[in-house]
C-alpha cells in the first residue's frame, strides 16, 4: 500500500482575472477549488492511474470538510486526524503575472501529533510513505528525518518531496525516492546547476550519502533519475503551460505508481516525466488519459 503525508493540507483557490488592477476592484474572469497539499496531489494523480493510497496528515474546521469531502467524491481513500481551528486556504491568482497568497494552517497540538504517530501504525513492511511538501512551523523541523528512520528500520519504502536542510537531513536513512529540482540541487550544494551534464555529479553524491533513487527536473528542458547503477536521462514532451501547480507532485506519482506494478525502474521513470508533464499542460491534476497521450513523446536514454 501507499500512504501520502501532508502535514499542512489546503484549499487551493484558483483566481483569474483580467488585468489585476492594485488597490481597485477587481471581477474574476473564473474560479476554481481544489484540494491542496502535495501529498495530497501525489494520492490523487494515483488514483487516475488506478493505483490504491490512503491520505494522511492533519485537517480541520469547514475547510477540512471540504477536502475530505472532494477526496471521497474521487474515491481516494483518507485517514486525516482532526484538529483545532480551520485547514488553510491558499489562494493563486492568475493575471499578468502569477501570485500566490499562502495560509499558515492550523496549530497541531502534542496530543494530535500523538494521534498522527499511532496511525503509522497500520503501515507495514514493504509499503511505501509519500512525505511532500514543507512542516509546519508548529512541529518539530526534524520530523521528515524521523519519520525516514523509522521507516528505514522498518522496511518501509520512503519517499521524501522537500528541500533544503530537510533533505540533506533524511538521505542518510536511505529514503527510496527523492525528487529535487535543479535549482533545489544547486541549493543544497551551494552551487548553480544550469544543465543535466552539471547535476549529474551532485545527484551521484545523493545517492552516496544514502538516497536510493534520485530524480533532478528540470522543467522543460529534461530530467534525470540516478539509482546505484544507473543514470536515465529524459526527455519531455512539448506543450503549452497551463498549470504551475502539481507537476512534480504528479511525477512522483506517475513513478510511484508504475513501480509498485512493475518494479521497472525505467519505465516509471518515463510513466513520472510524462505524468508531470501532462499536468502542467492541464488545469488541474492531469487525468490518465492526458498521460498515455504523451508517453511516445517520452524518451529515456540509459547512461
Amino acid at each position: 500500500m501507499i500512504y501520502t503525508v501532508t502535514l499542512n493540507p489546503s484549499i487551493d483557490y484558483i483566481v483569474e482575472v483580467d488585468d489585476f488592477q492594485l488597490g481597485k476592484i477587481n471581477r474574476m474572469k473564473n474560479e476554481n477549488k481544489f484540494p491542496g497539499g502535495k501529498g495530497i496531489n501525489v494520492s490523487r494523480v494515483l488514483k487516475r492511474l488506478d493505483v490504491e493510497s490512503v491520505a494522511l496528515g492533519f485537517v480541520g474546521g469547514f475547510t477540512g470538510n471540504f477536502i475530505v469531502n472532494v477526496l471521497e467524491k474521487e474515491n481516494v481513500a483518507s485517514d486525516f486526524v482532526r484538529v483545532e481551528g480551520d485547514s488553510r486556504i491558499n489562494i493563486k491568482l492568475k493575471s499578468q503575472f502569477e501570485s500566490e497568497i499562502n495560509g499558515q494552517g492550523p496549530a497541531i497540538s502534542e496530543e494530535k501529533l500523538d494521534q498522527f504517530f499511532k496511525q503509522l501504525e497500520q503501515v507495514e513492511g514493504g509499503d511505501y510513505v509519500v512525505l511532500a511538501g514543507n512542516i509546519p512551523h508548529t512541529l518539530p523541523a526534524d520530523m521528515y528525518e524521523k519519520l525516514t528512520k523509522w521507516g528505514n528500520e522498518n522496511g518501509i519504502n520512503m519517499v521524501v518531496d522537500a528541500s533544503g536542510k530537510v533533505l540533506l537531513d533524511v538521505v542518510k536513512h536511505k529514503p527510496f525516492f527523492i525528487k529535487p529540482n535543479h535549482h533545489e540541487l544547486g541549493e543544497l550544494f551551494d552551487v548553480k546547476i544550469t544543465s543535466i551534464d552539471q547535476a549529474i555529479p551532485y545527484g551521484r553524491k545523493l545517492i552516496e550519502m544514502g538516497a536510493q533513487n534520485v530524480c533532478i527536473s528540470f522543467a522543460g528542458d529534461g530530467a534525470i533519475l540516478l539509482s546505484n547503477t544507473s543514470v536515465y536521462t529524459s526527455t519531455v514532451p512539448k506543450g503549452k503551460v497551463l498549470n504551475s501547480v502539481g507537476a512534480g507532485d504528479s511525477l512522483v506519482a506517475g513513478f510511484l505508481g508504475t513501480f509498485v506494478k512493475t518494479k521497472c525502474i525505467e519505465t516509471s521513470f518515463k510513466v513520472g516525466v510524462a505524468s508531470g508533464s501532462a499536468t502542467a499542460f492541464s488545469e488541474d491534476l492531469t487525468k490518465k488519459e492526458k498521460i498515455e497521450e504523451l508517453l511516445d513523446q517520452v524518451s529515456i536514454q540509459k547512461g
